[in-house]
C-alpha cells in the first residue's frame, strides 16, 4: 500500500488515542517534537538502495507517534518535515526541531497553523545564529541586566554523572541580524549544561529561537521535551523493536514497518501498566485480553 494512504487508514485510531490522552493530561499547550532517524541496516549496496531515514512527530506528552515521513538521505528532513507537518494537527501546540530544521518556510508554517515553535540554532542559521550567539554573550558580561531575561535551572544525577542546567530567556532584540528570516520570532535562549562524571567537568551551551512569549519555564519545558523523542520514542525503537537490525530493503514495506513500529510504541505507551514495553508485547502474545486491552486502550473485564 502507498505509506501516505497505509498512515492515513490510522487517522480515526490515532485521533480517539489523542482525545483520551488529552484527558489524562493537563498540559495547556502540548509539545511536538520533531526529529529523524536513520534505519541504519535497511541499505542495499547491490541495487543502490540507500538506508530508510525517516522523520517523525512525537508528541511527548501524549506518548504517541502522530505521523512519520520517510526520505533517503538526512539531507531531505528539510522538504519531509513541511510534509510531514501538513499530515499532523498542530494547532496550539510547540513544534520543537533541531537545528536542521531551522528555515524561514518551516516557522511560517508552523506559525500558520496557529502552533509556536521553538527550534534549535547551529552555524549552518548564519547571521541569524552568530547574532543571537553575540547578543547572549554580551549580555552575560553584565549578567543579563536590562534585558529583559529570565532564567531556570535544574539539578539532576544519574547514569553517573550530576549535571545542571541553566534555561535562560530573553526579549528578541529590535536591531538583531536576521531576526525577520522567522515569522513571529518574539524570544531567544540559551541552555548552559555542567556536567560533572567522575570528577571530570565539562560545559555545553545550545541556542534557540522561539514563537513563545516569555515564560522561561514553558521554554525550559519545550527544550526538556524534546530529548523525549531520542530517550523515549528512538531508543525503544532500536532497542525492543530492533529497528536498526532490520534487513527490509523494498521502499514501501521498510516505510509501512517503520510507521507499524511507533504506532505499536505508542498503543504501549497508553497503557497504565509498570511493566517495560518489552514486557507488555510479550504479555499482548501470552494473553488475549491484555492485547485486547492495549487495542482498544480500555481495560477488558475478566469473564
Amino acid at each position: 500500500m502507498n505509506p501516505e494512504a497505509f498512515q492515513a487508514g490510522f487517522a480515526c485510531w490515532l485521533t480517539s488515542l489523542r482525545q483520551l490522552a488529552e484527558q489524562r493530561c493537563d498540559a495547556d499547550q502540548p509539545v511536538f517534537n520533531v526529529d529523524g532517524k536513520t534505519h541504519r541496516r535497511s541499505h542495499d549496496r547491490k541495487n543502490s538502495l540507500g538506508a530508510l531515514h525517516s522523520v517523525s512527530v512525537w508528541a511527548s506528552d501524549y506518548a504517541l507517534s502522530l505521523g512519520m515521513v520517510a526520505t533517503e538521505e538526512k539531507s531531505n528532513e528539510i522538504t519531509a518535515i513541511p510534509e510531514l507537518l501538513r499530515l499532523v494537527d498542530i494547532k496550539v501546540s510547540i513544534i520543537t526541531i533541531d537545528a536542521m530544521g531551522t528555515q524561514k518556510a518551516i516557522a511560517k508554517q508552523i506559525v500558520d497553523a496557529q502552533a509556536d515553535y521553538v527550534l534549535a540554532l547551529k552555524g549552518n542559521q548564519g547571521t541569524l545564529h552568530d547574532a543571537v550567539v553575540s547578543h547572549i554573550e554580551d549580555a552575560i558580561e553584565t549578567d543579563f541586566a536590562g534585558t529583559g531575561a529570565r532564567r531556570h535551572t535544574t539539578e539532576e544525577t544519574g547514569h553517573g554523572r550530576e549535571e545542571t542546567r541553566t534555561y535562560v530567556q530573553l526579549p528578541v532584540p529590535a536591531d538583531l541580524a536576521g531576526r525577520s528570516v522567522c515569522s513571529g520570532l518574539k524570544t531567544i535562549g540559551v541552555v548552559i549544561s555542567l556536567i560533572n562524571r567522575g570528577g571530570q567537568e565539562s560545559s555545553d551551551a545550545r541556542y534557540y529561537i522561539s514563537s513563545l512569549g516569555m515564560g522561561v519555564k514553558r521554554f525550559a519545558r519545550a527544550i526538556r521535551r524534546h530529548w523525549s523523542i531520542e530517550n523515549t520514542c528512538h531508543w525503544s525503537l532500536d532497542m525492543t523493536w530492533r529497528e536498526d537490525e532490520s534487513r527490509i530493503r523494498t521502499n514501501v514495506l521498510r516505510e509501512n514497518t517503520g510507521w507499524l513500529n511507533r504506532f505499536s510504541l505508542s498503543l504501549l505507551k497508553q497503557d497504565p501498566g509498570k511493566e517495560s514495553i518489552a514486557m507488555k508485547r510479550r504479555h499482548c502474545a501470552w494473553n488475549e485480553d491484555f492485547f485486547t486491552q492495549v487495542l482498544t486502550a480500555h481495560a477488558v473485564d475478566a469473564v
